[in-house]
């Protein structure tokens, strides 16, 4: 199976990261291919940078999609663009917020979010309610580490999320813990083993779930919401993504 992998941002070494994440967890004869958006932000902090990352996003599942991909996996914890792709693609898709939300509610009662920056706090709670896991959510923080700052390996972004991983357990009676960024894919290991709980990566979170919804030959449903648009114009930028 093809499974393509695509970083809403603009960063080619937090693509390169992702991907290798997706790799080392993907099973044998699964091929992960890595995509990035041509035109948006450098990072996904908040609302406005998620609707400039939109036009990019959508164009890199539409040539993947074209290109044959069995399912594609969208590496940005606010889940950007899912249900517009879910709407574009005729493969199944699946976002690292929603897939990482549903596999800590499998090993643990209660999980808190340890995610960036306290910008992302509203947009994750927003998420949670609407995929309806309010209630299994501890509680969502924030390491107050810009999302670039985890490009490469950086020893004071990696302690402040340990740090906020301490605290979530002191305080808020969490059993798991669910990373909320991309960017943070390469730690879940280690801090699951120096915390002793588990530690939930997205990335990996999505790649499972998607291997699985292509064994069983599930699609997007077009029955309700997910139905794609009637065709129609699209003007200035936007003029080579009408649908159909």
């Amino acid at each position: 199976m093809r499974i393509h992998v695509v970083n809403p941002n603009t960063t080619e070494a937090m693509t390169e990261k992702i991907a290798a994440a997706a790799r080392a967890v993907a099973a044998a004869g699964t091929r992960i291919i890595q995509g990035q958006s041509a035109m948006g932000p450098a990072s996904i902090e908040g609302y406005y940078d998620e609707a400039l990352a939109l036009p990019g996003l959508l164009q890199a599942i539409r040539v993947a999609d074209a290109d044959g991909a069995d399912g594609h996996v969208i590496a940005c914890f606010d889940d950007t663009g899912l249900d517009a792709a879910r709407a574009v693609a005729k493969a199944p898709v699946v976002g690292i917020g929603e897939a990482a939300f549903h596999v800590a509610t499998l090993v643990a009662d209660r999980f808190s979010v340890v995610t960036t920056l306290s910008l992302s706090i509203r947009p994750i709670e927003h998420n949670l309610s609407r995929y309806g896991l309010g209630s299994r959510c501890a509680r969502v923080r924030a390491a107050d580490v810009p999302v670039l700052a985890l490009e490469e390996r950086n020893p004071a972004a990696c302690d402040r999320i340990s740090r906020e991983i301490e605290a979530a357990i002191a305080e808020d009676g969490t059993d798991a813990i669910v990373l909320g960024c991309a960017g943070m894919a390469d730690l879940a290991a280690e801090l699951s083993a120096q915390h002793g709980l588990p530690v939930i990566d997205g990335v990996a979170a999505a790649v499972g779930l998607m291997e699985t919804l292509i064994r069983l030959g599930h699609r997007t449903s077009r029955l309700g919401a997910w139905r794609p648009s009637p065709p129609k114009p699209y003007a200035g930028l936007l003029a080579g993504f009408a649908l159909g």
